[in-house]
């Protein structure tokens, strides 16, 4: 595909989301008709569309955009210090840090359930540091990172089941977290998560060029005076500050990170100029629709949007594992 082809695509996918990020904010138990939603902007003669297009649907929509866009370029990052189509960002122990600190907060010390994002985020990170310093020998080796990633994984993952048997009685208040939810979304919460959004996705358009000399491999990218340690842990930093931030605030998305990216390669290729600006604005994209399904096929029950993302994206994997296999 020529290259004006590639920044067209890019553009109209990027005026798609811009629409559908209004537009869906009709869809929901109360129907409202577009018009009202656009009046909602301007006056606010009608009260009830006031309420839920501004009060209810529509931060959560720009927060599904946000989550999307953070999870998906988080991936495409990661995949590239990996160099392997198949890593996802929960692979660092980002999600089950971030687990393990909220459902201890949740069940044992509910008092402090405000500060849940701030030692959500502080156990993402701690968790992510432990993978790379068991890691690292004599560098930053993407195999040891995934060996590393499933042995930390395992292990919170045994903290988080112990938790829930000696709390089997309040389980039940960490369900929605733990498979990822947009219902509470409010204005502070979009403009807290676009501040750090904003830092982050800047900071993976700086990366574009070290990324596509990942590609080259390590010979050649060495040839070209790369210091392949620092990159790939630079690299590596700013997708797990992405995917960090993102699960303190939303809890456990998964798949985004991992199908997202894979089909902006199917589209665009592999090269990051293209990438990293697609898989931001498809990352939205998915999420959105992902979100607005969650909260409207159950009927009066919603589904959270990281169930949603498990059935869409489990297949998905199974068809790369079967492709690659």
């Amino acid at each position: 595909m020529a290259y004006n082809k590639k920044y067209a695509l890019i553009g109209s996918s990027f005026f798609l989301l811009l629409f559908l990020t209004v537009a869906l904010t009709t869809i929901g138990s109360v129907r409202i008709t577009l018009p009202d939603v656009w009046q909602t902007f301007f006056h606010a003669e009608n009260q009830v569309a006031h309420t839920i297009v501004q009060i209810i649907r529509f931060p959560r929509n720009l927060m599904a955009v946000l989550v999307g866009a953070n999870l998906a370029v988080s991936g495409t990052l990661l995949q590239s210090v990996m160099k392997n189509p198949l890593a996802d960002p929960g692979i660092t122990g980002i999600s089950t840090g971030a687990s393990v600190v909220a459902i201890f907060i949740i069940l044992v010390s509910p008092s402090l359930t405000r500060f849940l994002p701030l030692f959500a985020f502080l156990g993402s990170a701690l968790a992510c540091a432990l993978v790379f310093s068991l890691a690292w020998k004599k560098g930053l080796q993407p195999l040891r990172v995934i060996l590393a990633g499933i042995a930390v994984n395992t292990i919170f993952g045994g903290f988080i089941s112990l938790l829930s048997l000696l709390y089997s009685d309040r389980i039940q208040s960490t369900l929605f977290w733990l498979n990822g939810s947009l219902a509470s979304a409010t204005w502070s919460q979009v403009q807290l998560l676009s501040i750090y959004s904003l830092v982050g996705l800047v900071a993976s358009l700086f990366l574009i060029r070290p990324a596509n000399v990942l590609r080259l491999g390590d010979e050649a990218a060495q040839n070209l005076g790369i210091n392949l340690s620092r990159t790939r842990l630079l690299i590596s930093i700013v997708s797990v500050f992405l995917a960090g931030i993102t699960t303190a605030h939303v809890g456990i998305v998964g798949f985004v990170g991992l199908v997202v990216p894979h089909g902006g390669r199917l589209i665009l290729g592999s090269d990051h100029r293209f990438l990293i600006p697609f898989s931001m604005v498809l990352g939205g994209l998915v999420l959105l629709v992902a979100d607005t399904l969650g909260r409207t096929i159950g009927g009066s029950i919603e589904i959270p949007v990281g169930i949603i993302t498990s059935l869409m994206g489990g297949p998905f994997f199974l068809y790369l594992l079967r492709k690659k296999g």
